[in-house]
This record gives C-alpha cells, structure tokens and sequence, in this order.
C-alpha cells in the first residue's frame, strides 16, 4: 500500500502543503511551534517511511543550479561519474535512476521511490538533504556538502591541495600572476578552489586575479580587462576551476593576440579529452570521477543494506585523489 502523502499530512495537521514542505525541508519563514508539530504529524502518519521490500532503486540529482534547465549531463565529469554510478549500482543489483535539473526544486522528494539518493554538488541552501533526511532515507554527497551534519558520508578531492599543485606547477614553469577562471557555483568545490587560490597568493605577495566564470561566456569576454592591461599587470598564466573555461580563455587569448604558452600559461580541470587535441593541448586536472561515483554508490549501498540513513560508521569523507596532467599549454617554450 502507499504510504501517506505531503497533501495528507497538511490535512492532518490543518496548514497548507507549501508550509509542509518548509517545515520537512527545514526552510521557509514558519513558526518553530508549527515546524514541530508538522513533523509530529508527519511522523505520527509515517510519511516518508519505507513500506513493503525494498525498490533496489537508486536516486541521483546534481543539485547546484537546481530549478534549471541545464543539461549537465554535457559535461564531461558528470557524464563519467553518471556512467560509473550506473555500472557500479548495477553489479550491485540496483537501478539507478537520474532526475534532470529542472526537477530538482520540485516537491518530488517527499515521494521518490528510491532506497538511497546520491547528491551531486549540493550547494549552500540546497533544501533536497532535509527533505531526503526527514524521510529516513540513506544519502551520499558527491562534493562536500556546505555545512555537514554528523553521520553524513561524501566523496570528493582534496580541492586545496589540488590548486596549490597547479599553481606551484605554473610558478615553476615560471608565471608570476596566475588568474583564477572561476566563482560561478555555491557547492564546497567552488569556495574550496577560491580560498586556496587566495591563500597561495598572500603567502607570495601576488595580487588577486579572479575572473568570473559564465557558462555562455564562449569568447571569454570575461577576461578582456585582464588580458587588456598593461603587460606589467596582466596574466601571465590562468586556472580554469570548471570545465569550458579552457576553450574560453584560448579564445580570449587569441583575440587579444597572446600566445599559449608563451605569453600565457593554461590549466583546466576538466575530463574532456578535447583539450589534448587543442592548440596547443591544454592541460588538465581530473578528478578522477569513475572512482568517485563507483565509491560514491559503494557507501549508500552500505548504509541501505545496514539498515542506516547515516551514523558514526563510515561518516565523513571518503577521498579520492585529482590528477595533473601536463600538456603543451603549461609549459615554457625551450629558448636556444
């Protein structure tokens, strides 16, 4: 039988769904009285428990930009990762399915018929984890969730470390201003990148370089107050944190008559193996997706079949490590 609805439980408890759906959520501007005696009620109904076997369903939603209509499956890291979590749900005897972006500010979590939801780029503010929470359901975070609750189990990168290697492999191939490519998201990985690059730049006495990111940015006009300044004070070298900012600042260079690499050095994170074929080849961080999303499934698969939506065991971050891989475009021409 079907387990009670969010409509059922606002008859219950006499308010409207909408101020259901804050107070499950853990949102909206509702009396603390009102919130609490919500989930009493919704508890008391057994909304959201588990009823009958289980679905052998997994759930996977990338939640920054949730609302959208972007189709993240384009991107290269999300489509790697999608395509591990799928093989690695399935040798496990699990379907997994993948909502669309638009979906995700929906009220459909209070409903999901799933046993487990993977979260991909949960950023700031993200009401999904308190909706899935309120239901019991076992959750894990690809990304490090914004503010970790204790039980909670993600995977991700060691995001700082990452950034001080591309930028001390770009000090050694001898720039002296790296800019930042980035700031456009409000998941860890973001904030994580910004604050390293900041601080890699007060230890050295270097000035700040961030360029805002814009998914339709193709020219990358964003850089043509950077690469427009005086020599002394542009660029010599950039970071690019998401994954078409390469092909963005390639462009912009050319416009601007700067050669790669010789008057500016290019990294990008991204898993696109396009960059190997540009000119020149750029080079490129990987965060390893296949290993994160088949360890991201292997941890939710564990807390459902142990019965747990969260707790001391296995909480906290499982790692996987990032890899720099050198190209042309980070690396000084030999003068003779």
């Amino acid at each position: 039988m079907p387990g009670p609805t969010i409509a059922d439980v606002a008859r219950a408890a006499e308010v409207s769904t909408a101020t259901v759906s804050h107070a499950l959520n853990g949102t909206g501007r509702i009396g603390e009285g009102t919130r609490r005696r919500v989930r009493e009620v919704a508890a008391g109904l057994g909304y959201g428990t588990r009823r009958g076997p289980r679905t052998r369903t997994l759930g996977l939603a990338v939640t920054t930009f949730a609302g959208t209509a972007w189709d993240f499956v384009t991107i290269a890291y999300f489509s790697r990762f999608i395509t591990a979590a799928t093989s690695a749900a399935h040798a496990r005897g699990y379907a997994l399915t993948t909502l669309p972006a638009e979906r995700c500010a929906e009220g459909l979590w209070h409903t999901l018929a799933v046993d487990g939801m993977l979260l991909v780029d949960s950023p700031a503010g993200d009401p999904v984890p308190g909706a899935l929470r309120a239901r019991g359901l076992p959750l894990v975070f690809d990304g490090r969730p914004p503010e970790p609750r204790p039980g909670d189990v993600w995977v991700d990168n060691d995001h700082a470390g990452t950034t001080r290697e591309v930028l001390d492999h770009l000090a050694a191939a001898g720039a002296r201003r790296p800019a930042l490519h980035s700031g456009h998201g409000r998941e860890h990985y973001t904030g994580a990148v910004v604050a390293a690059y900041r601080q890699w730049c007060a230890e050295r006495g270097v000035a700040e370089v961030v360029v805002p990111f814009g998914p339709e940015d193709g020219p990358g006009h964003a850089f043509d107050a950077a690469f427009g300044a005086a020599p002394r004070d542009r660029p010599d070298a950039v970071y690019c944190a998401y994954d078409p900012g390469g092909r963005q600042v390639l462009a912009a260079a050319a416009r601007h008559g700067l050669g790669v690499p010789g008057d500016l050095l290019v990294v990008c994170t991204s898993e696109d193996p396009a960059y190997g074929a540009t000119e020149p080849p750029v080079t490129t961080v990987t965060l390893r997706p296949e290993a994160a999303g088949a360890e991201a499934v292997a941890a939710l698969v564990a807390l459902i079949e142990s019965g747990r939506a969260g707790g001391p065991a296995g909480a906290g971050a499982r790692m996987v490590p990032a890899a720099l891989r050198v190209r042309a475009s980070s690396l000084r021409p030999v003068m003779y």
